[in-house]
């Protein structure tokens, strides 16, 4: 009876990790980024975006004033992103989306 129970939790809690895995998913995302305004921002902009948990890739443009950042939105959310360009000193919302 005790292995059949721990069978059963066994099988169970791998069902529930392969469902998160499978609800999880990769995003990718334009921010706008007006505020850069010189070479260096770009750099300031993408070290500030790569230390959020769960971003696996950023390409930040000084000339279209914009970063593309990829995502795991079971790790991280656009409002994330945006806060962590705002920390770093440059407002950024999400191409497409009012700014709030």
């Amino acid at each position: 009876m005790k292995k059949l129970i721990l069978a059963s939790t066994l099988v169970f809690g791998l069902a529930t990790v392969w469902a998160d895995a499978a609800l999880a998913a990769v995003h990718t995302v334009t921010l706008s980024v007006p505020s850069m305004y010189c070479e260096v921002c770009p750099i300031t902009v993408r070290k500030a975006l790569e230390k959020v948990p769960g971003v696996s890739k950023v390409n930040v443009s000084f000339e279209k004033k914009e970063a593309v950042v990829t995502f795991d939105d079971a790790k991280t959310s656009t409002k994330a992103l945006e806060d962590a360009t705002f920390e770093a000193g440059y407002e950024s919302t999400v191409r497409g989306e009012k700014a709030k």
